[in-house]
């Protein structure tokens, strides 16, 4: 996601949400940094400096899910572009979101501590889950980890899922995408190696929900019970038979804020080669622009895919020394 204000961004994720800023690629020559925040389990300690190798050695290496917050130097005066959150007509990105035990609390300890919401849990047809602004306007959706807020839930699925517990106060859940044709987008990321969680449809509503993790999860365990995030595609029926319809990726000009989602791989050239083989297209070849061995895929709908070498490459970032 495009920020706007870093000193804003990066506390109310971290101090509100429990994120933790692990690493920083600062690019003075190019005006812009990148800031990486994820959800470690509750107790671990993380003692690295972001913006020092040894942050960097962490960052390409972990088996877990970074949300990338990238600032272009400047936006934080006020003047300049004004990012776009989404979620009208066309968009494509919806929001991200975090897990909690208590929607109900968090939500009201939020609006005490001076968050703004889209909605509330007890407003609208889904009780129960909220949708707070973060400081650029994006959605961020706070969703019950358990069914005990469920009131269609079954006695013994909420004694069971007491069980599977997740100490944190929150945890980074979800990105959620719309899709045109989901068909074709579940093919693309599970060729990328994800696994579909669940599915969730909704045929009064005319719509769907497929919620997918990465290769290294646990598919015993349901979206809701993992404690890494999961890519949720949103499918509205009907536009997959639509030849004219196309969702915003949120690059255009005019809608620029959400900008992509990324995978680590051992061999990017390898995985180039596959991924022009399904025939969505490359924005950015390996070798194309001035940083080499990184590349850009486009998936079905033109999202863009950002393909990094697993334990990283030296992008010419002012490092940060001890």
């Amino acid at each position: 996601l495009r920020i706007s204000d870093p000193s804003k961004s990066i506390p109310f994720y971290r101090d509100l949400f429990g994120m933790t800023l692990i690493d920083k690629l600062d690019f003075p020559q190019y005006d812009f940094t990148l800031y990486f925040m994820t959800t470690l389990p509750q107790g671990e300690t993380y003692d690295l400096t972001p913006g020092t190798q040894e942050a960097h050695d962490y960052l390409w290496s972990m088996e877990g899910v970074a949300l990338e917050l990238t600032h272009n130097h400047g936006t934080e005066t006020g003047e300049g572009e004004k990012y776009y959150p989404g979620n009208q007509e066309k968009d494509g990105f919806g929001h991200i979101a975090v897990n909690t035990d208590d929607v109900y609390a968090a939500c009201e300890k939020l609006e005490k501590a001076g968050v703004t919401f889209k909605k509330k849990p007890n407003e609208g047809r889904m009780k129960g889950l909220a949708f707070a602004y973060d400081p650029d306007g994006y959605w961020v959706e706070i969703v019950s980890r358990t069914a005990a807020q469920d009131a269609n839930a079954k006695k013994e699925e909420q004694e069971e899922e007491k069980k599977k517990k997740i100490l944190n106060e929150y945890n980074f859940s979800q990105t959620m995408l719309r899709v045109k044709d989901p068909k074709k987008s579940l093919e693309f990321y599970q060729k990328l190696g994800m696994k579909v969680l669940q599915e969730r449809h909704f045929p009064e509503a005319k719509f769907s929900l497929y919620f997918l993790g990465s290769s290294n999860v646990d598919e015993s365990l349901s979206y809701k019970e993992q404690f890494q995030p999961v890519l949720e595609l949103t499918h509205n029926h009907g536009t997959e038979t639509d030849s004219t319809f196309q969702h915003y990726n949120g690059n255009e000009e005019g809608k620029r804020g959400f900008g992509h989602i990324g995978f680590l791989v051992d061999d990017v050239y390898k995985a180039c080669d596959a991924i022009r083989e399904m025939g969505y297209g490359m924005q950015k070849e390996p070798d194309g622009g001035s940083m080499k061995g990184l590349a850009f895929a486009k998936d079905p709908d033109g999202y863009l895919v950002e393909i990094i070498k697993r334990g990283g490459l030296d992008f010419g970032d002012a490092k940060v020394t001890k």
